[in-house]
């Protein structure tokens, strides 16, 4: 299923991470250090990394600012997917993307379903691009963390996965912006 072609170059892509709570601090951020210790584990730089409240006008702002850096090509962010009152993030993210990946929420709902069951329903999980950026916003809980990223997106940003990984395409992402 997963095939690494240990011939290639491994290419590091730069993440930075938010952490979208109104109960989370540095302290207690076990799903944002749970996702920073992967994706350094995994040989990628964390180039930021930030916890949110919970409201997307400031969601929205943060995305803003990191889609406008050259030094960040990817975006992932923790918590704030679900369907209570608070949980705001993918109304943030749709404000911001240009392109919506469909396939990610429905990937990781369909590999969420085999260890939690009908209750992944219950998830928002979002991905797309924006300003050539990647976005992807994972629930917040430490083991939805570690799925999205152990499942999906460890590979699909690894430059050496085959047939195709979103690494190869970044430098085209920017290619509907005019010069």
């Amino acid at each position: 299923m997963h095939r690494i072609d240990e011939q290639a170059i491994f290419l590091p892509v730069n993440i930075a991470i938010a952490t979208i709570s109104d109960t989370r601090v540095a302290e207690n951020d076990s799903s944002g250090d749970t996702l920073a210790a992967l994706i350094i584990t995994a040989g990628h730089h964390l180039t930021a990394r930030i916890i949110l409240e919970d409201d997307a006008s400031i969601i929205e702002h943060q995305l803003r600012n990191w889609t406008a850096r050259t030094d960040i090509d990817v975006i992932i962010t923790t918590g704030g997917t679900g369907i209570t009152g608070r949980d705001v993030t993918p109304e943030a993210f749709t404000r911001v993307l240009d392109k919506t990946i469909e396939g990610f929420g429905e990937l990781f709902r369909m590999l969420s379903y085999q260890k939690i069951g009908t209750s992944t329903i219950q998830s928002r999980a979002i991905g797309g691009v924006a300003a050539g950026t990647y976005l992807f916003a994972l629930p917040g809980s430490t083991g939805a963390v570690r799925d999205g990223w152990e499942e999906i997106l460890r590979y699909q940003l690894d430059s050496r996965h085959r047939p195709c990984n979103l690494v190869e395409l970044i430098p085209r992402l920017r290619e509907h912006v005019v010069k």
